[in-house]
């Protein structure tokens, strides 16, 4: 078929129509969806994106603020990123693990580089759940132990053990899984599972509650304890101050591996590289992907402390990947970490979200009575959304699905029919755009978001929407 670009990179007016029918063919005919019932879909086709932006074939542009899956840092066709791509296709297109490569090398060394100190080595997969697959297999080798301990709210991906380790509805369907994981409950105030009142109660309860498990459990038998430094599907879950030293003092206690995923808080997320910089502690392994290259080549890894690297000196690692650091991956990196510097990204970030961010957000919770918390940091904010701010119940049943989903369903179509592409979970709005986008569009963005509040306020009990708006 012959297609005509137009100035953006999308599809010509004129041959949209036609382009958008063939591409929803196929797509419905061949694509196997992930987690969707295939009859019940109707993905929407897309044309093209720039920036913090992107189109249909009809032209309607959407300001994205999901990053996508919360892995386009960069923003869509980052010049530096795609001519990165570009060189090392034409240099090298690809080259087996086995062999040294120069932008694999020095990826791993920009990555260690950035690392907290007493970090060595980066293994390198296609993805952040083979990510945490390898941590995993690391921390049982080093230690000669079985078990690993994650959150009730997370999520480490969709292969055997990291689905495993995973704590929120998408394990269920997949179980029975890794027998040796255990789940327990992090921090988490709006929702205390600890009935505490302040952060200071919070962070102590949840510390003694966590080393209840390690010992019920069996100090001796747990390899691991893995968790997202900042929870990021599961409700933008920032720790509070004291938390991850805490357990990296549990874990010290009882000789067990320390493993951060961020996967999705990594690269610039929290306004820093690695989001343990905000919360001044050291783990043993650190899980990332997508932020690392913005996902333009599939990318993810395991940077591995100087102690786990050196278990591995005279003994053989049992396992690899075919894409194990891939030229054209790692090339995207490479620029990734150029772009951060010379753009001046998490000055960006950070400014952006002090000086606008915050504070809008801060102003919707004091104007729409449907929220009932908002929390992040860096580009990486959630909205708790309620039916009553008294109770704290949440505007949609946990894990609601079909007409018990309808009032989230609403508030995210009404984003998309202003031009705002959001990022929903539950009864929460996650604010997550690129990290290169403009002022400007940020601010259009949260005024929309704003709008679209109005819609989860009429869903709320009529006497408490009443009460408050009075």
């Amino acid at each position: 078929m012959n297609t005509v670009t137009d100035p953006r990179g999308g599809a010509a007016s004129s041959a949209a129509p036609e382009i958008e029918a063939h591409v929803r063919a196929d797509d419905h005919s061949y694509v196997f969806h992930s987690w969707s019932a295939q009859a019940k879909i109707d993905p929407l086709p897309i044309a093209g994106g720039q920036g913090s932006t992107f189109w249909d074939y009809q032209g309607k542009e959407y300001l994205d603020f999901s990053s996508q899956l919360v892995n386009l840092n960069l923003g869509h066709q980052h010049p530096r990123l795609v001519q990165s791509i570009q060189d090392q296709a034409g240099r090298m297109a690809t080259i087996a693990p086995a062999f040294a490569n120069d932008v694999r090398g020095e990826l791993a060394r920009l990555i260690v580089e950035a690392a907290p100190e007493g970090f060595a080595k980066v293994f390198f997969t296609n993805s952040g759940a083979e990510a945490n697959e390898n941590a995993a297999r690391m921390a049982r080798l080093h230690t000669g132990r079985r078990k690993i301990l994650s959150q009730y709210r997370s999520y480490h991906g969709a292969t055997s053990t990291a689905i495993s380790l995973t704590g929120d509805p998408r394990r269920w369907a997949n179980e029975p899984g890794d027998p040796a994981i255990a789940h327990f409950f992090g921090p988490y105030l709006y929702r205390s599972a600890f009935h505490a009142q302040t952060e200071e109660e919070e962070c102590a309860r949840a510390l003694e509650h966590l080393e209840q498990v390690i010992v019920l459990e069996g100090a001796s038998t747990i390899a691991a304890i893995i968790l997202e430094t900042v929870v990021g599907t599961n409700g933008i879950l920032v720790p509070p101050p004291g938390y991850l030293p805490g357990v990296r003092k549990l874990c010290d206690r009882y000789g067990i591996v320390f493993i951060v995923d961020e996967v999705m808080a990594g690269f610039g997320r929290t306004g820093t590289i690695f989001a343990v910089e905000n919360f001044g502690v050291v783990p043993d392994l650190i899980t990332f992907a997508k932020g690392v290259n913005s996902g333009y080549v599939p990318l993810g890894g395991v940077v591995i402390s100087e102690a786990i690297a050196a278990t591995f000196d005279e003994r053989v690692f049992p396992g690899g990947l075919t894409y194990s650091g891939h030229p054209l991956a790692c090339a995207v990196g490479v620029a990734t970490f150029e772009a951060f510097e010379q753009e001046n990204i998490l000055t960006h970030v950070q400014d952006l979200a002090e000086r606008v961010i915050r504070p809008r957000l801060e102003d919707m919770a004091a104007h729409h009575p449907s929220v009932g918390e908002v929390r992040g940091l860096g580009m990486f904010w959630a909205i708790e959304l309620v039916k009553d701010p008294r109770t704290r119940e949440p505007l949609v049943p946990f894990n609601a699905a079909g007409p018990d989903a309808a009032p989230m369903n609403e508030v995210a179509a009404a984003c998309k029919s202003a031009g705002l592409w959001p990022f929903t979970h539950f009864n929460r709005m996650h604010v997550a755009p690129p990290l290169v986008i403009t002022e400007e569009e940020l601010v259009r963005g949260l005024e929309i978001t704003d709008w679209a509040l109005e819609v989860a306020d009429s869903h709320m009990h009529t006497a408490d929407h009443a009460a408050a708006r009075s």
